[in-house]
């Protein structure tokens, strides 16, 4: 028996998906026309023997999650918790707070998934190396190779090349270690708790040795990264399987829309039926497109490549949108043209406006780059990126808006660039 464990963090933890969290809680964000975690949940109900998925985060329970959680457990026939921690625990914390519900049942084996990654998630092919490698209660790292300098913005693995054992692992280096990095993706036995225990009673004697005025540290407050596996590596108890499929972060608003091209294009194999096809009287489709069946487009508009269309949406005549995602009941009226933006729920774009953002790919010239998750400023400026507009936000005809970013409920009256509009 299997379960799987997805860490899906909470509010504080989303502000550089900002203003987009403000309205939905990171996690559910739709990526590819989903929420992001339904990607991680379609991919655990695939490997056999999976008998529980659970949701570890500090979210408060809202409509939004409990509808979420409804929706998927009548879709895949499967139990689906959300249980929620009483503070931000650690990658680590969390999980050893609610060790007693992960190991009921007896699962022999879980995985441990990190919400913000967008992944082929090969979970299957990860059971099968812990079989090849290693002791039964052996502990799996999924990694990809990446290049030397993104690499140090990562956990970084030095691996055996021959057995493929974890021999030194360091968070987020100020020096090369090594090009393998973590994916946040992490196959565990029970035994687990044993060394994230013992690093929580160490918590707790240096509690002990501390002043009163530093009380707040926590015992509990534990990091897998850096708490555990760095004590494991080298220890014959840890391991990284490489996955030569896509993987990319999805921290910043900008990284969203990448993922949804990594996703859009998986649907070839996975889920063909999501794609829009070039239908006699619907839109023109080029590359790869998601519409949701209640959006109401335009024969004569044109989308495409890697773009989303969400519930409710409405697209007038002539529009252009590439490389976007619409959010639901957005309306893009006539010859407005969207590019490399994400348009909020409920807003207006007039028509011939046009709203363009900046691209922040990674560099396609290098088979092992990384999306970079750009700060927001960058020398005092706002960095250039895709632009964002919030729910309800209004843009009139004939106006351009360019790389910025407008927060929720804004009537805007003229143009912008690089701006972020209050």
């Amino acid at each position: 028996m299997l379960k799987a464990v997805i860490l899906i963090g909470g509010p504080q933890k989303g502000t550089r998906f900002r203003p987009l969290s403000f309205e939905v809680p990171k996690p559910l964000f739709p990526v590819a026309g989903v929420p992001m975690l339904q990607h991680h949940i379609e991919a655990c109900v695939k490997v056999p023997n999976m008998k529980e998925i659970l949701l570890v985060g500090f979210y408060q329970p809202n409509e939004e999650l409990n509808k979420f959680l409804l929706n998927v457990q009548q879709e895949f026939k499967i139990s689906i918790r959300y249980l929620q921690e009483y503070s931000a625990l650690g990658t680590a914390g969390g999980i050893y707070h609610f060790r007693d519900q992960i190991v009921a049942g007896g699962p022999e084996a879980f995985f441990i998934m990190n919400a913000d990654v967008c992944s082929a998630f090969p979970l299957t092919d990860m059971l099968r190396f812990q079989k090849d490698h290693g002791e039964p209660n052996s502990f799996v790292i999924l990694g990809t190779t990446s290049n030397r300098k993104q690499s140090m913005n990562y956990g970084c693995i030095v691996e055996n090349e021959e057995t493929h054992e974890v021999l030194h692992y360091v968070e987020k280096p100020s020096t090369f270690v090594s090009d393998i990095i973590n994916c946040g993706i992490y196959l565990f036995t029970p035994d687990i708790f044993q060394h994230i225990g013992a690093v929580f009673q160490k918590n707790q004697q240096d509690m002990l040795l501390e002043e009163p005025s530093n009380g707040w540290h926590r015992a509990e407050a534990i990091r897998l990264e850096q708490d555990v596996f760095t004590a494991l590596a080298g220890q014959g108890k840890l391991y990284v399987y490489k996955t030569l499929s896509f993987w990319s972060q999805i921290k910043s608003a900008g990284s969203a829309i990448y993922a949804s091209r990594l996703y859009l294009n998986q649907y070839h194999t996975s889920h063909a039926e999501r794609l829009a096809t070039n239908e006699e009287g619907g839109p023109k489709i080029c590359g790869n497109v998601y519409i949701h069946p209640t959006a109401n487009i335009d024969p004569t508009a044109v989308l495409g490549p890697n773009v989303s269309i969400g519930t409710g949406v409405t697209i007038g005549a002539g529009v252009r949108v590439r490389e976007s995602i619409i959010l639901h009941g957005a309306t893009l009226q006539d010859h407005s043209c969207v590019l490399n933006s994400i348009v909020g729920w409920d807003s207006t774009i007039g028509k011939w406006a046009r709203v363009e953002g900046t691209p922040s790919d990674p560099n396609p010239n290098d088979p092992y780059a990384k999306i970079d998750s750009e700060t927001l400023f960058r020398d005092g400026k706002l960095t250039p990126s895709i632009t964002i507009l919030g729910c309800n936000v209004n843009i009139p005809s004939e106006v351009v808006i360019l790389n910025s970013i407008v927060l929720p409920h804004k009537d805007l009256n003229r143009g912008f660039k690089n701006q972020i509009i209050l």
